[in-house]
């Protein structure tokens, strides 16, 4: 078994004795092991694909069109609509029956316009919870019961610091609230079947999606970094190891968990201290 070491160390006391700890990442964390990936073929998506599957996963990805699945990673494709339930229930038949029930469910996909509140309609509201909701669970809900009728399967679902606190964005927020107590449920009711669910919650990522924000203001991002107690926002990649380590059997102690990849903004809010604590 192949194995990536990360040392830590720090200086112990003036003897020049040294403690360090090892931290052990395999890379065959998931050999053997099949894994669902939705949003294969997005920013945070692709680093997940590439991450599990350097790790041994033979990945099922699924996205909207075929071309979005390109990527070498992946070894079985699947297409379908998140806001079209037609599609969503020929695709399920279909993946279990090609690929089998999955070892590990990564429910990813998704997307938001970032309305405020006084801008949000109707319409907006249901594109919203369809998509960011109604749709995961369409998808999620027949092939967790298939896991659980399996004996085992871990689930991670990719929520949003937005649903943690107010960031604007409320009917993206409402949904992604949906999702975290869906998968509370998932972890409550369907434990003793072996199935473990849990979330994780990023906040801003650095991907190719910033690329037009910056372009029309590339001061955004120098504004953004103030919010974060550690000075910058997350990389995909971050947020990907968070998901591969619930994902996997190192995590097998963890469900009903929802962890925050944000760089620390739900932890507090940085500029109440410096501008008012500090003035």
């Amino acid at each position: 078994m192949l194995l990536n070491y990360i040392s830590l160390s720090s200086v112990g006391p003036p003897s020049g004795l040294r403690r360090s700890a090892r931290i052990v990442v395999s890379k065959a964390d998931f050999e053997g092991k099949t894994v669902v990936v939705t949003g294969a073929g997005g920013g945070l998506g692709s680093a997940i694909v590439a991450l599990l599957a350097e790790r041994g996963a033979r990945i099922v990805g699924c996205d909207q069109s075929a071309e979005a699945l390109a990527s070498p990673h992946i070894a079985s494709r699947h297409v379908f609509n998140l806001l079209d339930r037609a599609s969503i229930e020929a695709a399920i038949p279909t993946l279990l029956d090609k690929d089998g029930v999955p070892d590990v469910l990564i429910n990813n996909a998704g997307w938001t316009r970032a309305e405020t509140l006084t801008a949000l309609t109707a319409d907006k509201i249901e594109q919203e919870l369809d998509l960011n909701l109604t749709g995961v669970m369409n998808f999620a809900d027949p092939i967790i019961k298939a896991m659980a009728a399996s004996g085992a399967g871990s689930v991670v679902f990719i929520s949003s610091v937005n649903a943690i606190s107010h960031f604007g964005n409320p009917a993206y927020a409402a949904a992604k609230a949906g999702i975290n107590a869906y998968a509370k449920s998932i972890a409550v009711e369907l434990g003793r079947s072996g199935v473990r669910a849990n979330v994780v919650c990023p906040g801003s990522i650095r991907t190719a999606a910033w690329d037009h924000r910056l372009a029309k203001n590339p001061e955004i991002l120098g504004r953004l970094k103030r919010l974060y107690p550690l000075g910058r926002i997350v990389n995909a990649s971050e947020v990907a190891e968070a998901v591969a380590f619930l994902a996997s059997d190192r995590a097998s102690g963890i469900t009903g968990a929802i962890v925050p990849v944000d760089a620390g903004l739900t932890a507090g809010y940085l500029p109440f201290i410096d501008d008012i604590l500090g003035a």
